[in-house]
């Protein structure tokens, strides 16, 4: 306590300093300004601190050792209360009403139990069975290769909004398709998005590919994989496109441009957007990716410690989202987008178009609304990109939502998630009238 006492002083300046140099990094560098709002209450904060570290060289030792055990004893109470946040098991009202709506319509329980327990129920029935691994799991790591899909030939456990978890069979490199489709003289259409096209929280014959596949009675191929953002769908085009593809259906979902700011830091991906030639030739490598995802999937079954999850609790995440919902709105943390962003962004869709001209086939965006609502900004930036780069746009809010009676309709419960079976059915049928030649 001693050496605590004396040095009291230079740490605490010390801190403050380093933590207005990261607030000004955050703020200022990562985000370019475009959040400065948010982060004023910090500069604020730092700057306190660095005064309070001033004149604290001026006080007594009595009073910096009751500053110590106060502050020793705070940081306590906050890990505390993060710990209990971080392990209670989560209440939510809505999660609450869809039980019950579901239970009432089906006399059957919700399936509470989480993906590996649900996983490791199956196995003893399946051996070969597999379970999703969202993109996240990988664009963290370093690995020889970037998975661009899941397991092979596989019943493959997906998601859970509707009570329960839907399972598809994977083809021959990890998608949610029939397999026989690859071997199709032509292809109708390929769909590339995330969860969406995916067919979160459905099963086939209920996504927006089986659907699509069935009025057209074409073949249609399905790209889509949880986590994707716009560089993880332009890697897949280049990874999978065969020349037999006749028209490209781009989806974009309104968090597209939050999942390329992670996607912007993984080396593998960049190689793809700056290097002409890029390829990692996953078609060649499909066991390869089947022994990776397999791993993590061990790994998940063993419960080994999650870095990302010690970092969150380390920064107090949970804590600081429930106090952000008291700051003022202009204060509350928003992902806005860089300009650096929107320059990638507009990079992609032009090395895509450049991708889909090469292999003779059509290209056409489809943007589908986050629940109901537009993010205006977002729409009308994304709207415009899309037009001056003449590429057809599909607006499912307007073509779908905003001439549906009761647009929560087509989604579970009346509630936020992924659409319903009758939601994936509107956007396809729109797609389909859309595309048609």
């Amino acid at each position: 306590m001693n050496f605590l006492v004396k040095k009291f002083s230079s740490i605490i300046l010390s801190i403050s300093f380093l933590f207005l140099i990261y607030i000004f990094y955050k703020s200022e560098i990562v985000l370019d300004g475009l959040n400065r709002d948010f982060y004023i209450i910090f500069y604020f904060i730092s700057s306190v601190l660095i005064f309070f570290s001033i004149i604290s060289f001026f006080i007594n030792y009595k009073i910096k050792e009751y500053l110590i055990i106060s502050g020793i004893s705070f940081l306590l109470s906050l890990y505390l209360f993060e710990g209990y946040l971080t392990f209670k098991k989560p209440f939510s009202k809505e999660q609450f009403l869809k039980e019950k709506i579901y239970e009432n319509q089906t006399s059957k329980k919700w399936d509470n139990r989480t993906k590996i327990r649900i996983y490791q129920d199956l196995k003893k029935i399946n051996n070969q069975i597999a379970v999703y691994v969202p993109k996240q799991e990988f664009l963290s790591k370093n690995f020889n290769i970037l998975p661009l899909s899941g397991i092979s030939n596989s019943e493959t456990i997906y998601c859970n909004d509707r009570g329960y978890y839907a399972v598809f069979q994977s083809d021959r490199y990890g998608f949610n398709n029939p397999d026989s489709e690859w071997d199709k003289k032509e292809v109708e259409y390929l769909l590339i998005g995330d969860s969406f096209v995916l067919g979160a929280c459905v099963n086939r014959p209920y996504n927006i590919s089986s659907v699509l596949r069935n009025i057209s009675n074409k073949p249609t191929l399905n790209l889509g994989y949880d986590g994707n953002g716009p560089l993880l769908e332009y890697a897949t085009l280049k990874e999978y496109i065969n020349n037999k593809v006749k028209k490209v259906i781009w989806f974009y979902y309104e968090n597209d441009f939050y999942n390329l700011s992670f996607e912007l830091k993984n080396e593998i991906l960049l190689n793809y957007l700056n290097t002409p030639n890029a390829t990692q030739n996953l078609t060649s490598k499909q066991n390869e990716i089947d022994i990776l995802v397999r791993k993590i999937i061990k790994e998940k079954e063993k419960k080994k410690i999650n870095k990302r999850a010690i970092v969150f609790f380390l920064k107090l995440n949970k804590t600081r989202i429930i106090l952000n919902n008291y700051l003022p709105e202009n204060q509350q943390p928003k992902n806005k987008i860089s300009k650096f962003e929107i320059d990638k962004f507009i990079k992609i869709l032009n090395l895509t178009k450049d991708l889909v001209n090469k292999n003779n086939s059509k290209l056409y965006f489809v943007y589908l609304p986050e629940f109901i609502n537009y993010d205006d900004t977002q729409y009308n930036l994304v709207k415009n990109i899309v037009k001056e780069l003449n590429i057809p746009f599909l607006d499912i809010h307007k073509e779908v939502f905003e001439k549906e009676k009761d647009p929560l309709n087509l989604f579970p419960f009346k509630m936020f998630g992924h659409y319903n079976k009758e939601g994936y059915k509107r956007v396809a049928e729109e797609v389909y009238k859309f595309t048609k030649d």
